[in-house]
């Protein structure tokens, strides 16, 4: 590498391995910081940050220079070779067995796939892909799979609400949400309205959808691309009683763990997770929304984890807890060039 691409490389690494802050935020705040890079520049920084992110346990314990090839070592232990906290790869031994882990964990170090999800109020996806470098993804209706690396705001289909990024595995647990005319629609960990957008597409201006979540500057996100939707049959806070909503949607806090090749910085956190403690807080999430539920209403509970403990075993605990049963269910792990993993279910 290049002196000077190595000295903004090395400043990045110390950034990140300083603070508290995600790797793609730390990146995007340096390249906004220092506009004198150019494309080929910040390609070439982001690639080998994010190389040495995904096999970080690996170069630490090998002392390797950070721009080095990795080598053949035959005898590594099981974790570093497939660069996987040995906590979470034991929990994914345990549900998927041996080769159907080493196969996670495998993915796990590819790049995942942009993915989008049309905007068919304002436009069909044939349409918008005849605008962008794309394929339709094999699942969702409303996929498309960029074929290309675009400056996506920069974009008038952007500027315009045409479409928003979605994983496909987000846009199919997104499909268990069915509303009918005029329903009243809680999402309840609405976050930066990712799910919220999906739900608005097919409410088609009639009902009401509610917003919540306790961290304020991702409803401000969220309120900014529900307007740049078009979507307006909206509000930005609780129903204001109990038991009223026809449908609830807990997209639970969880371990991300069908989600860590886009966020691999996030799995070297994985050891100081405490997974039973989660599990009890999103059991008093899902508990703290299920009270806007009205009787016979439908709850979707939703993770983007790939752990039973997060997922088949809550599910199992909902219905016996709530008395409530399995309406619909979808469940999906990583895979190459496609879908993250994600875990979502309709209950009533």
């Amino acid at each position: 590498m290049l002196p000077y691409r190595r000295h903004h490389l090395l400043s990045v690494l110390n950034l990140f391995k300083s603070g508290k802050a995600p790797l793609d935020v730390v990146l995007g705040s340096y390249f906004r910081a220092h506009k004198a890079l150019g494309s080929k520049d910040r390609a070439s920084i982001a690639e080998t940050v994010y190389h040495y992110v995904r096999w970080k346990n690996v170069y630490d314990t090998l002392k390797l220079d950070v721009e080095a090839s990795l080598p053949v070592v035959d005898n590594l232990p099981k974790h570093l070779h497939l660069a996987t906290p040995q906590k979470l790869l034991d929990l994914l031994i345990a549900a998927y067995g041996e080769e159907g882990a080493a196969s996670i964990c495998r993915i796990n170090q590819t790049r995942a796939p942009l993915t989008l999800r049309t905007n068919t109020v304002k436009i069909s996806r044939e349409e918008l892909l005849c605008k962008l470098p794309g394929l339709p993804t094999l699942t969702s209706p409303y996929g498309i799979t960029l074929t290309a690396r675009i400056n996506l705001p920069s974009l008038p289909e952007f500027k315009a609400g045409f479409f928003e990024v979605q994983d496909e595995a987000s846009q199919l647990s997104a499909s268990l949400i069915q509303p009918s005319p005029k329903s009243q629609i809680l999402d309840y960990c609405a976050g930066a309205g990712g799910k919220s957008l999906a739900i608005a597409q097919h409410m088609n201006g009639s009902g009401q959808l509610y917003l919540h979540d306790i961290r304020t500057h991702a409803l401000q996100e969220a309120r900014r691309r529900l307007k740049r939707a078009g979507v307006q049959n909206v509000q930005f806070n609780l129903p204001g009683k109990t038991h009223s909503m026809d449908i609830v949607v807990v997209d639970v806090p969880c371990s991300g763990t069908g989600t860590y090749r886009r966020n691999p910085d996030v799995k070297w956190k994985f050891e100081s997770i405490d997974l039973a403690a989660l599990v009890q807080e999103q059991r008093q999430i899902f508990d703290a929304a299920f009270q806007y539920l009205r009787p016979g209403g439908t709850i979707v509970y939703i993770t983007c984890s790939i752990l039973p403990q997060e997922n088949e075993e809550q599910l199992a605990y909902f219905q016996e807890t709530y008395n409530l049963k399995l309406v619909q269910k979808f469940q999906s792990l990583p895979v190459e060039n496609g879908m993250d993993g994600f875990f979502a279910v309709a209950l009533n």
